[in-house]
């Protein structure tokens, strides 16, 4: 049943009391997610340290906080830390403190909580008859296939559209590039990243800055990288559709990466795979609702205008990811380079005209608005085309400031 993370939901199936520490956003996404199927979970409240700054309810979930608790609430309870990854440093030691030590961090970015949501949108999938296909899934099939033809796929295969390709080592980089965007401002990090030396660095935003971080930056040949502040790792998706010419290209982020390794990259190169994407992200209640609490709604409305004028057969579609609960996030991506000059073809128009349309914001964050919209253009893209093209999904690791 479930497919990721399955000693943790054994372990969450198990527990006599599970508790959800936290009753804001994270909280509302993760009792939205755990209370459906496949999961089904009983959370018998949301604990806070301070109940008059809460609300009285989630979801129907009863919020308490510790005095509250004490007489209704074991210390051996499993306690879900639902938090914003600036807060979980705090909420971690404040639990400590009183008592509770079976604590499982569930924050937006985890890791974890990708998986968790994974295995809802699997779900999701099998009842809308819809197919969810992961990328060592496949690439499991590719290799079995290969080891019985070692010899013809080293010395270069035929494909069923008439073509050669190779499997060596060798040819890796000229046949699949992931590159990853940097920036001169990014934060330093502790974690070591040499399992993704596949990776291409990729400097975003080179055209603002005289620094160089990166060999390779987006401010050469046909780019845009003097738009980055409000289109963000777009400027470098921009330069490499101009720019790139590998049979698959690839983008993730510094400290957003595809879990993949080297081989299954040489695997991907003679599959039948077309486009990987990440897990995508579960919006409670819905992609809508979502967007108008935490950004500006009338761009969302401009973005829909220029879908209408400029690509109308994609208005359902888009409709549809309005409505829903899932949207692909992080613009990151693998896919086959005719796709991406479709794809590219297909967003940049829109993304032009919103810019022309949109009002520039003060709030350095709200002003990456481009960026935000680009993510959920990308989800209506692929929904759009997903009976045309072979969408496989790939874990991701995103690295702790």
């Amino acid at each position: 049943m479930y497919y990721y993370a399955k000693n943790v939901i054994e372990e969450l199936k198990k527990s006599a009391q599970l508790v959800v520490f936290g009753a804001g956003i994270m909280a509302l996404d993760v009792i939205g997610c755990l209370s459906e199927k496949p999961y089904q979970l009983q959370i018998e409240c949301c604990l806070v340290s301070d109940i008059s700054k809460n609300p009285s309810d989630v979801k129907g979930v009863p919020v308490m906080d510790f005095t509250m608790a004490e007489n209704v609430i074991s210390k051996d309870a499993t306690v879900l830390v639902a938090a914003i990854e600036k807060n979980l440093e705090y909420m971690m030691e404040c639990l400590c403190e009183k008592g509770y030590l079976h604590l499982i961090p569930l924050t937006y970015e985890s890791d974890l909580w990708s998986l968790i949501r994974g295995n809802h949108y699997r779900e999701y999938c099998r009842t809308q008859r819809r197919s969810y296909l992961t990328l060592e899934e496949e690439l499991r099939f590719v290799k079995d296939q290969s080891e019985c033809q070692t010899r013809r796929l080293c010395a270069g295969s035929i494909r069923s559209d008439g073509t050669d390709y190779l499997m060596s080592t060798d040819v890796i980089q000229n046949r699949v590039s992931v590159y990853t965007t940097r920036c001169h401002m990014d934060r330093k990090l502790q974690e070591d990243v040499t399992r993704y030396s596949w990776e291409i660095p990729i400097q975003a935003g080179a055209a603002l800055t005289k620094e160089r971080i990166c060999k390779v930056c987006d401010d050469t040949g046909d780019h845009i990288s003097y738009k980055n502040k409000q289109y963000c790792e777009l400027t470098a998706l921009y330069w490499i559709w101009k720019n790139d010419k590998s049979d698959y290209v690839g983008l993730g982020h510094y400290r957003r990466h595809f879990e993949v390794t080297r081989e299954q990259l040489e695997r991907l190169a003679g599959s039948d795979i077309d486009v990987v994407l990440t897990i995508p992200i579960f919006d409670y209640p819905s992609v809508e609702a979502v967007y108008r609490r935490d950004h500006v709604w009338d761009d969302w409305e401009i973005m829909c205008e220029a879908v209408s004028k400029i690509s109308p057969e994609y208005v359902d579609t888009l409709s549809e990811t309005q409505k829903g609960r899932y949207y692909y996030a992080y613009n990151m991506f693998i896919m086959r380079r005719k796709i991406l000059e479709t794809y590219c073809e297909w967003l940049f128009p829109i993304l032009f005209y919103c810019e022309e349309h949109c009002k520039e914001k003060k709030d350095r964050y709200q002003n990456r608005y481009i960026g935000f919209l680009a993510e959920h253009l990308m989800s209506v893209y692929f929904m759009h085309h997903e009976k045309e093209y072979k969408i496989v999904h790939a874990r991701k690791h995103f690295i702790e400031g």
